[in-house]
């Protein structure tokens, strides 16, 4: 029976300190981080629309997406060219530190946070459309555990640029079920950008 208690310690132990090594260390990242502020700002806020914020996304999600970029699922030349010369430990530290940072708000489109809020909450049961809080929680947080990306205060264009990457089969993810293109497909524009303008004020 001891035996199997120094066992289990010592396994513990040893994911413990794998796990430890392996996190990502935010003042290194500031620094390698210099050429992304380019697109996503020092402070990981970005100014154009089009290219999303990465401050206080989940360390996890930043470094999936970065491992994507450099190994061609998601297809971005410029991405791809960025992380060319990036190391998987570059990839924690530079996903470490946007992760501490703090995502600005932004603000919805009064005429359609309405419509957003109803499918972010409560989806569309017509179409097979499920509520997005479910992965994405009631705020925005995400989930990290299961890899589920924070969106609050994310920039509505971007959202939406996304969500029809995903509609149209051009951006993909690991889900073997296909979740978000499943999802996407089944919505119509308007609820699409509904969506994506309720995101951006949520907090």
């Amino acid at each position: 029976m001891k035996n199997w208690l120094y066992l289990t310690i010592g396994l513990f132990s040893f994911f413990a300190l794998t796990m430890a090594q392996a996190a990502g260390n935010a003042d290194a990242g500031k620094a390698k981080s210099a050429s992304c502020a380019a697109c996503h700002g020092v402070d990981g806020n970005s100014i154009n629309p089009e290219w999303p914020k990465l401050a206080g996304q989940h360390e996890g999600y930043l470094v999936k997406q970065l491992f994507y970029f450099g190994h061609g699922e998601r297809d971005n030349s410029t991405m791809k060219g960025m992380v060319a010369s990036l190391s998987e430990q570059d990839f924690e530290d530079i996903a470490a530190y946007y992760a501490s940072q703090t995502a600005t708000i932004g603000a919805a489109d009064p005429e359609l946070v309405e419509f957003g809020e109803r499918i972010y909450r409560g989806g569309n049961p017509d179409s097979g459309v499920a509520p997005c809080m479910g992965c994405h929680g009631p705020n925005g947080a995400g989930n990290p555990a299961a890899n589920y990306p924070a969106l609050r205060g994310q920039h509505a264009k971007y959202i939406e640029n996304q969500m029809k990457g995903f509609a149209s089969g051009n951006r993909v993810n690991e889900n073997a079920k296909k979740m978000m293109q499943i999802l996407a497909s089944r919505m119509t524009n308007r609820e699409i950008r509904a969506v994506a303008s309720y995101i951006q004020g949520l907090h």
